[in-house]
């Protein structure tokens, strides 16, 4: 996740904004950057790698000013270099920004006609140079900035500093979260609460599309209509900067609402987002000589491992085995050197994963470890790691590492694909884009949040509740049936969808909620007539689905959720958004320690 802060202060704030990004390193990144106004103009201080090469930099070249933005960039449009670094500037304006700009190819090229030339590989710069043009078509930096971003498609977050105006800031937020910090004579921005602990208490946080206009006397906020809201300044504890909830009651929903970002970055780390490629770390293998894929882990990530089947199967036509790993070590399941084996791991310390990490490579199997801490005993023992890079976890029930773990198994099954010829160039491309477009979709399915509230109210009645999916969807249906259990402490099963009539019927009654995970799809019918049986028999249907789904869904007395349209292989993804929020509603309603849930551990060390 990229960090973005910002000063209107009253004297030199350049240290202040390091110090500030300092606070925001544990989000990761590969290079920083700061922009003041010097005398009223721009300046711009950029360095590639970690925060003390720009304090050299600043230390040698410093810079003045009161007024300034600052940025730690994870790279995902162009590599890791000064050139790319943020921020980005024009004559007129400089911008600091999170997330992806979905259509900046599109801006790119209606900009270039124009005679504009581009000095990064950044989709960021064209946001600058989309505010520029308004600005030098006579619009204020305010108009230029409202004009601008209805034009911006993705998920982002960004801080404008503007050349000539001392005394504005001008940031926005759509799916990256953004908080603005009341000081006396004095404003700040950060992307959390813990950037402005050295400098205030007083904190506001901007809702979904809202964007404000700062000067030192406090904020103008809008919401995406262009009205003026009042957003609540509140007052923290010092203890909240340390390890910040934002405007949440839990660190879960937190988590939650940061998927979009930080699966941003994901995708920014593994996919080259201009040349619309997979681009993973260098294998010391070739997949076109593997004959075999085996995938263990255990609870939530065992089911990021079994959408992953899915995809290694279709993209690379790869059989694939997915196991749990306490029983993968003792199985004493055959392996041999034409295989591979990947374990999935939030904590990369999980220790039956581990055990079996270990027992691939005394069989001599190449192995790979999808981890979200890089520095893990399963990261330094496989042959190859793939962070997850959803950065840290605080609620006990995973949530972004279990959707930054799909994010990093969809590019690896593209990249398998690609290299067993499998998949064309024009199908890399097709699929990179549909990747790229998961935030903004998450997004949207964030939306869909206090509607889920009001559902929780029966849920948070029942004793047991069922959830049925096909495809990749069933992995995804046995999650949301864990998740429920680990946090309300409600009995739910999951099921594939055509196991119902093999058993779990039985259980079905006028009592028995029954949520059904069904984009539509190949094999949406087949999920349809699935949904008839458990109406016939009275139960109470929750339909996940899309527009299609849900005019296409006939059964009565149906709750329908209705999620955008998007390709099939990036749904469990976005599906994933009110799985969760489905158990965490209901867990809030029965008053259970959601962050904390009884008899669990955020890391299972032991066996």
């Amino acid at each position: 996740m990229c960090g973005i802060v910002g000063i209107l202060g009253k004297e030199s704030v350049a240290d202040s904004l390091v110090e500030s990004l300092r606070r925001l390193e544990y989000r990761g990144y590969d290079s920083a950057g700061v922009a003041t106004l010097e005398d009223g103009h721009l300046a711009v201080c950029r360095a590639e790698g970690k925060l003390k090469n720009l304090t050299h930099k600043l230390f040698r070249h410093p810079l003045a000013g009161h007024s300034g933005i600052g940025h730690t960039r994870w790279a995902t449009h162009g590599k890791p270099s000064e050139r790319n670094a943020h921020p980005h500037t024009t004559k007129r304006v400089a911008v600091v920004h999170n997330g992806i700009i979905e259509n900046f190819r599109e801006l790119k090229h209606e900009l270039e006609d124009e005679g504009v030339t581009f000095r990064s590989d950044t989709d960021t710069e064209v946001v600058a140079q989309l505010v520029d043009r308004e600005m030098l078509q006579g619009k204020g930096p305010q108009a230029a900035v409202a004009a601008a971003l209805p034009r911006l498609k993705g998920a982002f977050a960004l801080a404008f500093l503007f050349d000539g105006h001392d005394d504005l800031m001008i940031a926005a937020r759509k799916g990256s979260p953004l908080a603005l910090g009341y000081g006396e004579g004095q404003m700040f921005l950060g992307s959390d609460a813990i950037a402005l602990g050295p400098f205030t208490d007083v904190i506001a946080y901007l809702e979904e599309g809202d964007w404000a206009v700062i000067t030192r006397a406090g904020a103008e906020i809008h919401d995406e209509s262009g009205a003026i809201v009042q957003r609540p300044a509140i007052k923290v504890p010092a203890s909240t900067l340390l390890v910040d909830k934002g405007n949440h009651r839990h660190f879960m929903a937190k988590e939650i609402y940061e998927q979009p970002e930080v699966i941003a970055h994901t995708f920014g780390h593994y996919l080259d987002l201009a040349a619309e490629t997979v681009s993973l770390p260098e294998l010391p293998f070739d997949f076109a000589e593997i004959d075999h894929v085996s995938i263990t882990a255990c609870g939530t990530a065992l089911y990021a491992g079994a959408v992953a089947e899915y995809w290694f199967e279709r993209f690379g036509r790869l059989p694939v085995s997915t196991d749990i790993a306490s029983e993968f070590r003792y199985r004493e399941t055959p392996l041999n050197g034409r295989g591979v084996t990947i374990v999935i791991s939030q904590s990369g310390e999980t220790a039956d994963t581990l055990a079996s990490l270990r027992y691939a490579k005394e069989c001599g199997q190449k192995t790979i470890a999808v981890v979200n801490v890089a520095t893990s005993t399963i990261a330094r023992e496989a042959d190859v790691v793939l962070p997850t890079l959803a950065g840290p976890e605080i609620g006990v029930a995973s949530t972004k590492a279990f959707t930054c773990q799909l994010a990093t198994l969809a590019c690896l099954a593209v990249g398998i694909g690609r290299a067993r010829g499998h998949l064309s160039e024009d199908d890399e491309r097709r699929l990179v884009r549909a990747m790229v477009e998961v935030p903004r979709l998450m997004s949207e399915a964030l939306k869909l949040s206090p509607e889920i509230e009001l559902l929780a109210r029966t849920l948070a009645k029942a004793r047991d509740v069922l959830y049925l999916g096909r495809g990749t969807n069933y992995p995804l249906a046995l999650e949301g049936a864990l998740k429920l259990k680990e946090i309300s402490y409600i009995h739910a099963e999951g099921y594939a969808g055509g196991e119902l009539k093999h058993g779990p019927i039985a259980l079905i009654d006028e009592t028995m909620p029954v949520v059904v995970i069904a984009p539509y799809d190949r094999i949406f019918d087949k999920t349809v007539s699935n949904m008839e049986e458990v109406a016939a028999r009275g139960g109470r249907i929750i339909l996940l689905t899309d527009r299609k789904g849900a005019e296409a869904a006939s059964v009565d007395a149906v709750q329908k959720l209705i999620l955008p349209e998007m390709p099939a292989t990036v749904a469990p993804l976005v599906y994933a958004i009110p799985v969760q929020l489905i158990a965490y509603h209901t867990a809030v309603l029965m008053g259970t320690d959601v962050d904390q849930p009884r008899n669990l551990a955020k890391s299972v060390t032991v066996e």
